[in-house]
């Protein structure tokens, strides 16, 4: 039995830049990692199998479309290999933190451990081509930028540690929708990063920078508003923004302690929503 995580895909900014004639979006984006996440477990097998678990298994179906069995016979190939998948299932469905991106990376890394594969001959633009845009991103497993229509990432090194507080009101979003929303309101790419920030140099240049998608997610789910505003109102948060295409949000602290006590008075105050605190994750995993 081989397990990898699949960690939450935060995007600490996200400018959409403009739409390709094929209808890929041109991205600029900062995304990190967060200490929780999903569990992809494989083991030997005559076929290809997934078995669902986890709080959210009930959102998914183990139908041959599903990401995992897809990533996995991508994989494969023209082969006859087969691997037992299970699927612990802990973010929430279509909540805008790379959930089944997420998945699908670890199903590559994973199947690859257990036949004995190159797994980095699949980064990349045919990767997102085939899988999504941020499929290429969750296979670095670290901070990254990641530009064009998500194949050009760029690894960053010695970001400070943070702590965020990840809020979703358990109701699903669909990136397509969202992105159909968004309607060619395009904006321009993120400034450059600062070499090396520590935690106050970091916050000050996200404070400047945007997540275009932001609007788009209100017009469909205006709850997204109360999520941002509740993350705003509590004690030592220094930054609250939509993650990818939402709708779950985040909030920024500096401390182990104010992320925890946040997300406990917000679970208090919204006992409806998902609510987690975790650390950013600052180092290849």
């Amino acid at each position: 039995m081989i397990t990898i995580d699949a960690p939450a895909k935060i995007n600490l900014a996200l400018h959409v830049c403009g739409r390709r004639d094929d209808g890929y979006h041109l991205l600029d984006s900062l995304v990190i990692f967060a200490g929780i996440g999903d569990r992809i477990s494989v083991a030997k097998a005559d076929t290809l199998t997934l078995a669902l678990t986890g709080p959210f298994a009930g959102s998914l179906t183990a139908e041959p479309d599903n990401l995992v069995l897809r990533a996995a016979r991508l994989l494969a190939g023209d082969s006859r290999r087969g691997a037992a998948i299970t699927l612990e299932k802990i973010l929430p469905v279509a909540s805008g933190i790379g959930g089944g991106s997420s998945d699908a990376a670890a199903t590559l890394l994973a199947c690859a451990a257990l036949w004995d594969l190159d797994a980095n001959a699949l980064r990349g633009a045919d990767v997102a081509a085939a899988l999504g845009a941020d499929v290429p991103v969750c296979l670095t497993r670290t901070p990254a930028l990641m530009r064009g229509i998500g194949e050009d990432i760029t690894v960053i090194e010695n970001l400070p540690p943070l702590w965020l507080v990840l809020a979703n009101p358990n109701q699903p979003l669909a990136t397509k929708a969202v992105f159909n929303a968004l309607r060619g309101r395009f904006g321009p790419a993120m400034e450059p990063l600062p070499p090396r920030p520590d935690a106050a140099r970091l916050l000050a240049y996200l404070e400047r920078q945007r997540n275009d998608l932001t609007a788009p997610a209100l017009e469909l789910m205006p709850q997204i508003g109360v999520i941002l505003n509740a993350l705003a109102s509590t004690t030592g948060c220094r930054l609250a923004r939509l993650s990818g295409s939402g709708a779950t949000c985040f909030g920024l602290y500096t401390e182990e302690s104010a992320a925890q006590a946040a997300a406990k008075s917000l679970k208090t105050a919204y006992s409806g929503w998902w609510i987690a605190a975790a650390p950013m994750l600052t180092n290849r995993l």
